[in-house]
């Protein structure tokens, strides 16, 4: 295969002309067969690096472990809309979602194969599996294989089996924040041979990272968005802020939306679709929003609250300026930080009999006797079973990671369950269907008319949306759906908010339970590492912060950045600008700029202080020199 053939697939496909940086480099590897790792920040498109290999093979499938089930979906998703067959499998599937997938990826050769790395323990998956053909095995989020990476998951260390079981194919490893211990790691726990590794550097030039110490967090939000202009994304820790700081920004006069795990997956497309087409600029958002989403021109993110690791904040603020245009990402700090950050150390980590006992009440709770529960599914209600049983929230979340990454049950909260419908008969059996009320004839000519597959796979639905292509209303939408599955033409599988519990083994005696070594007190230690590092990196002045940063990823810098808060400040305490100087130079930058920019950008580009920069601008305002327009600053015409 050659370059021109893997170009060939992408503009076929996906209607780009080029390869971005890294992606042509790894496809090679890959398809020579060498195992590779590949370091890409976030936003440096690593789904093409297997997929279009995935379709150049021609036979045998591609395997993708990722543990995230909403991201699985979404590419599933987007692949099929390109005609690309794929299909996955998480624990989350009823047994008859399973058939279908393994009918699919059976009969109709579909290229790429999606899974969680919780069904590579499971025997009668792994017994199916040794008769696919698989040519390469991907592992997204690479570094949870690592105990040293901040978002270790013991079930990655499965795939091990799976190459085993599949000596033939070569693996492709991917990642988006590695340090060069868990880089190494990565590579000793996938068995690699002989490598071939690409890094991208971690210099993300465009974007000006800048430390904000604030007495009122909230008030600093509003600060930096009325001073900034074009799309935001603003990092919570807390479910609750989220909507707080939404409100405050609405009722400020800054259009915003929020977005959180606990969100109807309805209500989060349609808010993620706004915020992406324009409608609102400011997002609010816990984590959980962004993996997967590529919108170029996210001007500001700012982070409410400090994160545990360098990892996630490095991930997060990277969604910023993916256009290579200026931008910015904006930590507001408190002195409370830092021992806010300590304690959740001690938080994540409760005593083990805390933990046990929380194992043995999540058992009765579900009704899973001793020696029972083996690939069992069940829905968990973790609000219900902590006020049941008087547990503290965090204390039992944190509990549950802990017996997760110990092997003994998984705890799945992605509530991203969507509507599903597959039609169960042929189309020439449709034209004779009978007895069927108005309403379930509309809504059944409404779904195959909205859409495409039905006969041969579950289909994603939204009821709001096949409302408004049939003009019913929802609850007669829903009733009709319910008609169809009673009357055996279609299978109707509603959406559902509720978290499941998986357990990957039958259930233990309590005092037979061994949360490891390895599992508690080395990951406390590494996560108290990581905190101090966040710490050191927000609160110290000791040097340019990015190169702090990319020393924390192993990675060399030609000297200061020139861009953060560090090296603008000391480079300010070189050359003090009276009034009249700021005004002279702000008038010169604006007119070398005709669509006008922001006070921020003014005040970066100039090297001026905040302060002398909006007495500047007001200036130039108050005298009919400038105009400001939504926080748009520009010359008027003489």
């Amino acid at each position: 295969m050659s370059d021109a053939d893997f170009l060939s697939i992408l503009r076929q496909h996906w209607g780009y002309d080029s390869f971005r940086p890294l992606q042509l480099d790894i496809i090679r590897a890959v398809a020579s067969g060498r195992d590779t790792l590949g370091l890409m920040p976030t936003g440096g498109g690593k789904s093409i690096t297997f997929q279009v290999p995935g379709i150049a093979f021609g036979s045998g499938v591609t395997v993708v472990v990722t543990p995230l089930i909403s991201l699985m979906k979404d590419q599933v998703d987007n692949l099929r809309r390109r005609r690309i067959k794929a299909v996955f499998f998480h624990s989350g599937m009823t047994g008859s979602e399973q058939r279908q997938a393994w009918e699919t990826l059976v009969n109709a050769r579909a290229r790429l194969l999606y899974i969680s790395p919780e069904r590579l323990g499971n025997e009668r998956f792994m017994a199916e599996l040794r008769n696919i053909d698989v040519r390469l095995i991907v592992v997204d989020e690479a570094h949870c294989i690592s105990q040293w990476g901040y978002d270790f998951r013991p079930a990655y260390l499965e795939i091990r089996k799976l190459r085993r079981l599949k000596p033939g194919a070569n693996v492709l490893a991917l990642t988006a924040t590695a340090t060069p211990a868990v880089a190494v790691d990565i590579a000793r726990q996938l068995e690699m041979r002989d490598a071939a590794v690409f890094r991208k550097s971690f210099v993300r030039d465009n974007i000006s990272y800048i430390v904000r110490p604030a007495d009122t967090r909230i008030h600093e939000v509003f600060h930096i968005l009325s001073r900034t202009s074009g799309s935001a994304i603003v990092y919570v820790r807390s479910r609750r802020r989220c909507r707080e700081i939404s409100d405050f920004l609405n009722s400020s006069g800054i259009s915003s939306t929020f977005y959180h795990a606990g969100l109807d997956y309805t209500l989060k497309e349609e808010r993620q679709n706004d915020w992406q087409r324009g409608d609102v600029r400011v997002m609010v958002a816990t984590n959980a929003f962004g993996m997967g989403i590529d919108k170029p021109d996210v001007r500001t993110v700012v982070h409410f609250d400090l994160p545990p690791s360098l990892e996630e904040y490095y991930q997060e603020a990277g969604r910023a300026g993916r256009d290579e245009l200026p931008s910015y990402a904006v930590l507001i700090t408190s002195p409370r930080d830092p021992a806010t950050l300590r304690r959740r150390v001690t938080e994540s980590f409760p005593d083990r009999r805390i933990i046990k006992k929380i194992y043995e009440l999540v058992c009765v709770f579900l009704h899973i006797d001793v020696g029972e529960g083996y690939d069992v599914l069940r829905e968990f209600d973790i609000s219900k079973f902590c006020a049941t049983y008087k547990i503290e929230e965090r204390q039992c979340r944190s509990s549950l990671r802990l017996l997760s990454q110990s092997g003994y049950l998984n705890y799945i909260e992605e509530p991203d369950s969507r509507s599903r419908v597959r039609i169960d008969c042929t189309r020439e059996e449709l034209y004779h269907t009978d007895r069927l009320s108005a309403n379930a004839e509309t809504t059944l000519s409404g779904l195959l008319r909205t859409y495409p597959g039905l006969f041969t796979d579950f289909c994603y639905i939204l009821e709001p949306e096949l409302s408004k292509a049939t003009q019913l209303g929802e609850r007669e939408v829903y009733e009709a759906l319910l008609e169809l599955n009673r009357a055996g033409i279609a299978t109707y599988i509603p959406k559902s908010s509720v978290a499941l519990m998986h357990f990957p083994t039958a259930r233990e005696e309590t005092t037979s339970l061994i949360i490891p070594t390895t599992v508690y007190e080395e990951r406390k230690k590494a996560m108290s590492a990581r905190v101090e590092r966040m710490i050191d990196f927000a609160f110290s002045d000791k040097g340019c912060r990015v190169e702090r940063m990319l020393e924390y990823f192993g990675e060399e810098h030609a000297g200061d950045c020139g861009k953060c808060d560090i090296c603008r400040a000391h480079g300010r305490k070189k050359t003090k600008v009276s009034g009249a100087d700021a005004v002279t130079k702000v008038t010169a930058y604006l007119e070398s700029k005709p669509g006008g920019a922001t006070a921020l950008m003014v005040e970066h580009d100039c090297g001026l202080q905040a302060a002398s920069v909006a007495e500047a601008l007001s200036f130039l305002c108050n005298e009919g020199y400038a105009i400001c327009d939504n926080n748009f600053y520009k010359l008027e015409q003489s």
